[in-house]
């Protein structure tokens, strides 16, 4: 099975990329979790890029706050898919982020998930992995099945309480 990176621009962006490791977990995908700075540290994460996926990556996941040109300077070096989540810091809220990592040059794509979305980002890459894992695609559709019945479930319970309102 291919292997996801997780990699965050800063140390504090760890409760963000929590999510995305966490949920690459509970689908058995494999992850490694790293802090490679696009600014402080560029040559090791260009470096990390160019070699992952002769390493058995499948996909790269990029947590960045304010500037946020870790997605975009991984993607740049790299063939593999590139999940950006944009993270809050700063005084915008993470919409310098967001910004920052959806406005890519043609020809260097990066997906782009919402601000502080480590949850949909690893989500995104085990679709990704699941083209070509049968046993990852049916995870994910008993994981949407058990979606489904929790929602239908609470809806079941507000039409019970709000009856209950009424009498």
């Amino acid at each position: 099975m291919k292997k996801v990176a997780v990699i965050m621009g800063s140390a504090s962006d760890l409760p963000v990329a929590q999510k995305a490791v966490d949920t690459l977990k509970e689908f058995g995908v494999p992850c490694t979790v790293r802090v490679l700075s696009a600014h402080r540290t560029a040559e090791q994460a260009r470096t990390f890029a160019v070699g992952a996926r002769e390493k058995g990556y499948g996909a790269l996941i990029a947590v960045a706050g304010m500037a946020a040109h870790l997605a975009g300077a991984l993607a740049a070096n790299t063939t593999l898919p590139v999940v950006g989540v944009p993270a809050v810091s700063g005084a915008l809220g993470g919409i310098d982020a967001l910004l920052s990592t959806v406005q890519m040059p043609p020809g260097i794509p990066v997906a782009t998930v919402a601000i502080n979305g480590g949850k949909n980002a690893a989500l995104l890459c085990v679709q990704m992995l699941s083209l070509s894992d049968e046993s990852l695609a049916d995870k994910l559709a008993k994981a949407r099945e058990t979606m489904e019945r929790e929602a239908l479930k609470k809806d079941a319970e507000l039409q019970q309480s709000l009856s209950d309102a009424e009498e």
